[in-house]
């Protein structure tokens, strides 16, 4: 019996041993507290907005007939490098010259009245004054000598327009440039009744370019003339073309209910990449410095936890009581923000004015220097004192871990 108890009581005490070195061993460990940290540098920060649009030549010139008749012969094509002047294609002209001369018949016809009719006038004016003729008679005479002179002016004017609409069938460019698109063939019928169609559309200057882009109604009220604008095509996705806002159009469109403004950006397309039509993806810069000192936006994200009072100091910064105006607040909250400096075993937080914010990092106004190591996160885990040393307890059972990515054999 004796020899039963003195087991037991072995067995209790390696068991009592067991709990105690597994307890001790846990406890043993300590919770490693790692900080990431950014230094503040100097280099380029913007505030952008993004928007789509097209690609357009910067001035573009509608070629159109004014008057009617067959197409008789086309000079240029599509993409043709035209000179101002240059004749672009001719209509026939036998309609316009029957009217030329119709129009000019007209007026011989009318210049014979007027010499009837001024001879007629003169001879009743002699008449008149020596009391052979009434005065009726008189005036009749002179009403027909001064209808046959009206007569002329509108035969003349008639022949005036004659022969411009002669002039018509022959279209001219008006402008250098290159032509976009050809709307008419040779043997093509024309009518410009009601208005004149289009021939030809003809670019000024393909090498300077504009892009029109629609830009949300929350963002034009940042949009201003001058400001940098960057943008890509599809057809060079590598390829980033600079250019610089100049005009916001005040008519808004609207599409799905939501309105858009046009924005107008000027680019230079001296390399004749640029097509018109293509469409782009732009970036308006609405503030940028280019030797700023910025920030990751994770350091004014970070707030340190709670569980650091167990191993570190925080010494934060007062804020602004319920005792200051609204006014005073608010421009704290807008201009201000906060980050953590370490020093040893204490977590200063640390005011900074704050500019430019492209959510990666922020500029810093004041607050910071080129020496100061911000807090941007911390990571926690536990590890033991000595893990050379460490042993496991006899009363554990064993586990063995395979390492990341192997594969079980069979």
């Amino acid at each position: 019996m004796k020899r039963k108890n003195i087991v037991w009581l072995l067995a209790l005490i390696l068991l009592i041993a067991g709990i105690s070195y597994y307890y001790f061993s846990n406890h043993s460990k300590k919770e490693v507290i790692n900080f990431e940290s950014a230094i503040p540098s100097q280099g380029y920060i913007a505030k952008t907005i993004t928007a789509t649009g097209t690609v357009q030549p910067l001035d573009t010139v509608t070629v159109g007939a004014q008057v009617s008749g067959v197409v008789t012969k086309v000079f240029v094509d599509f993409n043709s490098v035209v000179r101002k002047g240059q004749l672009l294609a001719t209509i026939d002209a036998t309609m316009a010259n029957t009217q030329r001369e119709q129009a000019s018949a007209n007026l011989a016809n009318a210049k014979s009245n007027l010499t009837l009719q001024q001879s007629t006038y003169e001879r009743q004016h002699k008449l008149f004054k020596l009391g052979a003729i009434s005065k009726a008679e008189y005036q009749l005479a002179l009403n027909a000598f001064n209808s046959a002179k009206a007569t002329i002016n509108n035969t003349s004017a008639q022949l005036k327009l004659a022969n411009k609409n002669l002039t018509y069938t022959s279209i001219y460019s008006p402008i250098n440039g290159v032509v976009l698109n050809r709307n008419v063939s040779e043997g093509q019928t024309i009518a410009s009744s009601f208005n004149a169609p289009t021939l030809f559309v003809i670019a000024k200057d393909l090498t300077k370019m504009q892009v029109r882009a629609a830009v949300d109604e929350a963002d034009i009220g940042q949009v201003s003339s001058d400001q940098h604008a960057s943008f890509t095509v599809d057809a060079f996705p590598e390829d980033i073309f600079e250019g610089s806002v100049e005009q916001i159009l005040l008519h808004p469109t609207t599409n799905s209910n939501v309105v858009t403004y046009t924005t107008l950006i000027n680019v230079d397309n001296n390399e004749l990449k640029l097509k018109p039509g293509m469409t782009a993806s732009i970036s308006i810069y609405i503030k940028e410095d280019s030797n700023a000192l910025i920030v990751p936006v994770k350091a004014i994200n970070f707030k340190p936890d709670t569980t650091l009072l167990k191993t570190y100091t925080l010494l934060r910064v007062p804020r602004l009581s319920n005792q200051h105006t609204s006014a005073e607040r608010n421009a704290e909250n807008s201009f201000s923000a906060y980050v953590w400096l370490r020093t040893g075993d204490t977590l200063h937080e640390q005011k900074i004015a704050t500019g430019i914010n492209d959510d990666s990092y922020v500029q810093v106004l004041s607050g910071l220097s080129l020496n100061d190591e911000v807090i941007t996160s911390i990571t926690t885990g536990a590890s033991s004192e000595s893990t050379s040393t460490t042993q496991r307890s006899p009363f554990m059972p064993k586990m063995s871990r395979k390492p990341a990515g192997t594969k079980k054999s069979n």
